[in-house]
């Protein structure tokens, strides 16, 4: 049986927050994103009050405010599942890779589910929702394994500097992959941009449905990576002096993160910087311990998510700015902000 990694290093590698303080934090978070999901709900470009809320979830659409609700029902599921699963899936990368600056956008995964979903789409027809999911999984994977070995190559292994110049590299290859497969196009054009875009607007009960079975096996795998995590944060000899098999966890962790960034990006286009930002925010709460930081970056992301959907709905009326925008105006500067540290190695 694997020793707990808290216990056999005496506490000193994940000392550092209170148990009490943690729950504190998590009942904030829990609060904080029923709040946001309220607001999410009840603005738009359109306004309503609280009896057309409650009229749409009881089932009744018998006005335009009571329609609005009843769209922006699962808009708001959809925002809260793809944003915890993104943060998850950065943590999770974060963690796999002792990176500071693992993200599924800045690590090309988001960027190589998306080009196989454009090949599936032009080359092959593909139309089914599930075709679409397994294949962005399939993508997500590729590019996944692809970047971690050019990143490992040459002296010093797949250092963090190394892994970003090849998320990058990758991701702009991908991206240009992308825009010569959609150019000639011009019958799918238009939409195959807005989804690269990255947003949650259109989602229905049926699109989240289909999802959420890929979701539920991705948010499982990650949850129950978080001692395997800790393990690895000690660095691989002391992890397999203590009985862990580091090539397996690294492996099931990854998978979970895969699953995850996959299936979002299917449903939601590539979303960036949201998996970047969200784990550092929560570790400045409550420390690095994996078992904590897991599911406080899932609902921290989930937050996050739902909070860009809103304000882009608000800013721009009667329009509206995509998730995937405003997270990149929040997402670009923080990432500038963590490159320039000069401590970045000891995250």
């Amino acid at each position: 049986m694997t020793a707990d990694p808290i216990e056999a290093s005496g506490g000193a590698a994940f000392a550092g927050r209170s148990n009490s303080l943690r729950i504190l934090w998590l009942a904030a978070m829990i609060f904080a994103c029923i709040v946001l999901c309220v607001l999410s709900v009840a603005f738009g470009t359109r306004d309503v009050g609280w009896n057309d809320i409650v009229a749409a979830v009881g089932g009744h659409i018998d006005s335009i405010g009571q329609a609005a609700v009843a769209v922006r029902i699962p808009r708001t599921l959809l925002a809260l599942l793809a944003g915890a699963a993104l943060g998850l899936a950065g943590a999770i990368m974060q963690g796999v890779t002792r990176n500071p600056l693992a993200d599924p956008g800045i690590l090309g995964v988001n960027m190589g589910a998306s080009l196989a979903v454009v090949i599936g789409v032009v080359w092959f027809d593909m139309t089914s929702a599930y075709a679409y999911i397994w294949v962005a999984i399939l993508g997500a994977g590729g590019a996944a394994v692809f970047v971690y070995t050019i990143g490992s190559l040459g002296r010093g292994g797949a250092t963090p500097l190394k892994l970003a110049l090849a998320g990058a590299a990758t991701s702009i290859a991908f991206s240009s992959l992308v825009m010569a497969l959609v150019l000639p196009r011009n019958d799918i054009a238009g939409s195959i941009q807005t989804w690269r875009i990255g947003g949650v607007g259109g989602a229905t009960f049926e699109s989240i449905s289909h999802v959420l079975p890929f979701l539920a096996v991705g948010f499982a795998i990650s949850l129950l990576s978080a001692r395997k995590l800790n393990s690895l944060a000690l660095g691989d000899d002391l992890a397999a002096g203590l009985g862990e098999r580091v090539a397996f966890a690294r492996a099931t962790a990854a998978l979970g993160a895969i699953l995850l960034c996959g299936a979002t990006t299917a449903i939601c286009g590539p979303i960036g910087f949201l998996g970047l930002v969200v784990p550092h925010l929560c570790r400045l709460l409550i420390g690095v311990d994996h078992r904590w930081l897991l599911p406080f970056s899932a609902l921290n992301g989930a937050c996050l998510l739902i909070a860009a959907d809103i304000a882009g709905r608000v800013i721009a009326r009667p329009a509206e700015i995509e998730v995937g925008i405003v997270t990149a105006f929040i997402g670009a500067p923080f990432f500038i902000w963590i490159v320039r540290r000069q401590r970045v190695r000891e995250l």
